[in-house]
């Protein structure tokens, strides 16, 4: 069995992070909420998000995945086994490494603007498809920004800092909003351009001034052929790169077959991935980022052991995802409704948006599990199982966007995202089985049986409300969100009061991590 200790010690630095991720998150809605009442959802905003999207790539591919996934085992270890001396080496000649791949990156991402936006978006017509190139090459400088954001979060998180790393966003989405605001009298798509690039900017800075605060100034330094730790660090991220380069194909995909559909239709799926944003990061993202220092430092020999605390780790993820994928699915309509129905932002626009997000939600769970299950993989280094689960994700999210598109539309294309997160989760789980040799056993029937019957009593409470009580359409704002606020707080009441009589586990972690929280601070 897992230890207390190393469960409370998982909950207590996902919650850091849930902290700081919250005032980040609810700033991308804000930012999402302007950008959609200055907008709306047209073509020239499906320009713009296809070339924020090819320039956005390396916050999957460096921020969420190969970078951490290769970088923070390597510097934990390094830093446990060797000092801070060594640890701060390799983080200096891992920048230097960082900043000629991602300026390669770059310089091609310029020059093959007009063959990425071609294949994003065939269905553009010729003046939107010149936008978009024009955009891409604006943007495309963002990916080094982040790239050294990303560093300097492995850097934090490997020495046990959360807080920084989660709220850093926070800064970028204030200096975005900020710049919209103060120049909103000289509207026009290349504001975004500026907001975003300004934003990435602090993004960077912030971390990387904390991590020179905890005594890692990040300055690049050649790297030598003989830092056993960068090879080892490069030997696993070049495989890890390149299941997450597939992985890009999935908003790709989506960008793709929406650019020939009508207008605003990749508008109303990045809205609703905006809003998926908040408890994705909230709770996904933060929990798997705490995972992974901690599974990094299990023994590799211990099977049962890696096993129990994944099983664990999946499990509190589920416990907590679940409730939140249910309320996306029972009230998006009212979700979107609140936080977008303003200025350019039509009634086709809100019911769209509503339908991409509901089934997004029905996702969430394949997208956490699937998650979690990656950092496992890359704690226990199989780079091929890892990238055999993102092509599974890949697969599946194009042959059910070609099957639904055709009837079902915007509405097809979110239903092929769910159904990919899912059906990875369910594979990834079975190869990490196979690499253990131990299922996981995550749906034990007593636990199966506490959290359906819990999720269950917290549909029917939000079913009633909704019947007893419809959300107020034509009222003033406060009164909307004094409705959507009860809804969230009655429900999750319903669910925090069904598992605690059920006796779910998961409080206890909770409880531990409070108590070890107040140990420390006292």
């Amino acid at each position: 069995m897992v230890s207390n200790d190393k469960l409370s010690g998982m909950v207590r630095h996902a919650m850091r992070m849930m902290v700081g991720t919250l005032a980040s998150r609810i700033l991308g809605l804000v930012r999402e909420m302007l950008t959609a009442a200055l907008f709306g959802a047209t073509r020239q905003l499906d320009a713009f998000y296809v070339a924020y999207t090819l320039a956005n790539l390396s916050r999957q591919l460096l921020a969420e995945g190969a970078l951490s996934a290769s970088f923070v085992p390597v510097f934990s270890r390094t830093l446990t086994e060797n000092g801070k001396d060594s640890a701060r080496e390799l983080a200096k000649q891992a920048l230097s490494v960082l900043l000629f791949g991602g300026t390669v990156v770059v310089l091609i991402g310029i020059f093959m603007a007009p063959l990425f936006v071609g294949i994003m978006a065939p269905g553009f017509a010729p003046e939107e498809r010149t936008l978009a190139i024009s955009l891409t090459r604006a943007l495309f400088p963002f990916l080094l920004l982040i790239s050294v954001g990303a560093l300097a979060m492995g850097v934090l998180n490997s020495m046990g800092s959360f807080f920084v790393p989660a709220v850093a966003p926070a800064l970028s989405n204030v200096a975005y909003i900020l710049f919209l605001l103060a120049t909103i009298k000289n509207l026009s798509v290349w504001n975004l351009v500026a907001a975003v690039l300004l934003g990435g900017s602090c993004h960077m800075l912030m971390q990387w001034y904390w991590a020179g605060k905890m005594g890692i100034v990040l300055t690049p330094s050649i790297p030598k052929k003989d830092n056993a730790e960068l090879k080892s660090m490069m030997t696993l991220f070049l495989p890890y790169a390149a299941g997450l380069s597939l992985n890009q194909v999935n908003p790709v995909i989506s960008r793709m077959l929406g650019s020939f559909l009508e207008g605003g239709s990749i508008s109303v799926l990045n809205y609703a991935d905006r809003v998926l944003q908040l408890p994705l990061g909230l709770f996904v993202i933060a929990i798997s980022q705490a995972v992974l220092p901690m599974l990094s430092r299990q023994d590799p020999k211990d099977n049962i052991g890696f096993r129990d605390f994944i099983r664990d780790a999946l499990r509190f993820n589920l416990f907590v995802v679940l409730p939140v994928a249910i309320g996306l699915f029972m009230v998006s309509d009212e979700i979107i409704h609140l936080l977008f129905y303003r200025g350019a932002f039509s009634e086709w626009a809100w019911h769209a948006t509503a339908t991409a997000l509901a089934l997004y939600g029905l996702g969430l769970p394949g997208m956490a599990s699937s998650t979690v299950i990656l950092r496992a993989m890359y704690a226990r280094r199989m780079p091929r199982a890892a990238v055999t689960v993102t092509a599974v994700t890949v697969c599946v999210n194009l042959c059910a966007s070609l099957l639904f598109m055709p009837k079902f539309a915007y509405a097809g294309l979110a239903t092929a995202t769910a159904a990919a997160f899912t059906a990875a989760s369910i594979y990834g789980g079975c190869a990490l089985s196979r690499n253990l040799k131990a299922p996981l056993a995550v749906f034990d029937r007593k636990w199966l049986i506490k959290i359906a019957s819990s999720s269950a009593a917290m549909m029917i409470s939000l079913l009633m409300l909704r019947l007893l009580m419809p959300y107020p359409q034509e009222a003033k704002l406060l009164v909307r969100a004094a409705w959507l606020g009860f809804a969230m707080v009655s429900a999750a009441a319903v669910y925090t009061v069904s598992t605690l009589l059920l006796h779910c586990p998961e409080w206890q972690w909770i409880k531990d991590a409070l108590k070890r929280k107040k140990t420390v601070k006292g």
